[in-house]
């Protein structure tokens, strides 16, 4: 069976964002299920398990729960022979849910030993996450590298040579503080690094194509911590080679400081064109959902305007004239049933992922974003007549009162989908005729 290639629609001209970067494009498959990276597709989201590969039952459910978010490539760390040994038992467990998204195995300092030594899980991961700063030193981190691109090339497996400054190449760095020592004008310490890390990507790239690792079997990372680091690395990167680039903030944090600050890394790079595949590093909350990073991706990508998901939820902020929670409730409860409905509606209404939906708290601009919306709904402010009108494709239709506005709007939601993303076919809108609705006021 031929393998087709998963190309999202690009958006064509949006404001403000510069064209992409061309480069090359890497093709990360498992089966039928190809993704490419680069070379002018649209920007890929990753993201990477935290349970133990050893264990791949645990594995492969939060492998599943991940790419149900939406994640298009997972990480997962390969770092003991036991891991290694349960590689093609995970991959198996995956096929059999029928979850075909491709695994990136994350090695560092043994990965050239576990790769040789269990090929069965060299053949079941998609693609090999390398660490040059993790391999040694001198020759042995020469012989290292070596080996883990000859099996790359054995079963064609393209390879991300991570570069990341908390294990960046001392000698190579210390080699870059002498030649800037002996310059007229040095450069400060960390202009010097930010430096190291993009020879250190770039050079390892061309030694792995002597090797014979194809050049679209290759993408290239350089990760820090800090945010005008990153975007400093990236645009030097960018302009110095044509490889694919995955785009990340290491270590980002928690809760909102990771998000924040991923968000405000990655969003100047890419408002620039530079990113093929990103990965949000945030630290989970005690208890807290893995697939969070993987929501945060998807909404920096969409609220820039360069990919869609989901519906998005447009929601005022509320003030003195909302002090109920009503509305609050409404869009948590609207945001969550479109998110929860994706995995059915993005194969049977192709195109609903670009729809907007508004819930309003008061009648000072809830009417006006309603109407702007492709559908929405203005609830009432405090002391307000209680009465929350709905407006679909710009036009009032209905006006909905009582306890159950959530789930008459969530019907309405549901019928308009169907109606405009499913040809025709199946449920009306609420405010057609055969549909009991209430009538405006």
């Amino acid at each position: 069976m031929n393998a087709s290639v998963s190309s999202p629609q690009q958006p064509g001209g949006v404001p403000g964002v510069a064209n992409r970067r061309p480069t090359r494009a890497a093709l990360v498959r498992w089966g039928d299920n190809v993704v490419q990276v680069g070379g002018g597709a649209p920007v890929v989201v990753q993201s990477m398990t935290n349970t133990d590969t050893a264990d791949a039952q645990a594995t492969a459910l939060q492998v599943r729960e991940l790419a149900s978010a939406g994640s298009e490539l997972v990480r997962i760390t390969v770092n003991t022979p036991e891991a290694a040994s349960q590689v093609a038992a995970l991959r198996e467990a995956l096929d059999r849910m029928n979850v075909s998204v491709p695994l990136v195995g994350d090695f560092h300092y043994n990965g050239h030993k576990l790769l040789t030594q269990f090929p069965d899980c060299a053949q079941a991961l998609s693609k090999y996450r390398i660490n040059p700063g993790n391999m040694g030193g001198g020759k042995r981190r020469d012989d290292n590298f070596a080996q883990m691109i000859e099996v790359a090339c054995r079963y064609d497996k393209p390879v991300r040579i991570g570069v990341n400054w908390g294990s960046l190449d001392h000698e190579l760095l210390a080699r870059k503080m002498d030649e800037n020592a002996a310059r007229a004008d040095p450069w400060d310490a960390q202009a010097v690094m930010r430096d190291a890390l993009v020879v250190s990507a770039i050079s390892n790239a061309q030694r792995a194509e002597e090797l014979g690792l194809s050049p679209n079997g290759i993408i290239l990372s350089c990760k820090v911590s800090h945010v005008q680091d990153l975007i400093a690395v990236y645009l030097d990167l960018s302009a110095r080679c044509d490889y694919p680039l995955h785009l990340g903030l290491t270590e980002a944090g928690m809760g909102s400081k990771g998000i924040v600050a991923s968000t405000a890394a990655l969003a100047v790079l890419l408002q620039q064109g530079v990113g093929d595949t990103i990965r949000i590093s945030l630290t989970p909350e005690p208890g807290g959902d893995r697939t969070r990073e993987v929501i945060v991706a998807q909404e920096i990508l969409q609220t820039m305007g360069l990919r869609a998901f989901t519906p998005m939820v447009v929601s005022c902020p509320g003030c003195g004239r909302t002090s109920s929670t009503v509305f609050q409730e409404l869009a948590d409860s609207i945001q969550r049933f479109l998110r929860d409905q994706m995995p059915v509606w993005k194969t049977r209404y192709p195109g609903v992922e670009t729809m907007n939906v508004a819930v309003m708290g008061c009648v000072v601009n809830g009417p006006g974003e309603s109407r702007h919306a492709d559908i929405g709904i203005s609830l009432p402010g405090t002391g307000e007549v209680p009465a929350a009108p709905v407006y679909v494709d710009g036009k009032r239709t209905v006006t909905l009162k009582g306890e159950g506005i959530a789930d008459e709007f969530k019907a309405i939601v549901e019928n308009y989908v169907a109606q405009r993303f499913g040809g025709g076919q199946g449920a009306q809108p609420a405010h057609r005729p055969g549909v009991v609705a209430r009538n405006p006021e």
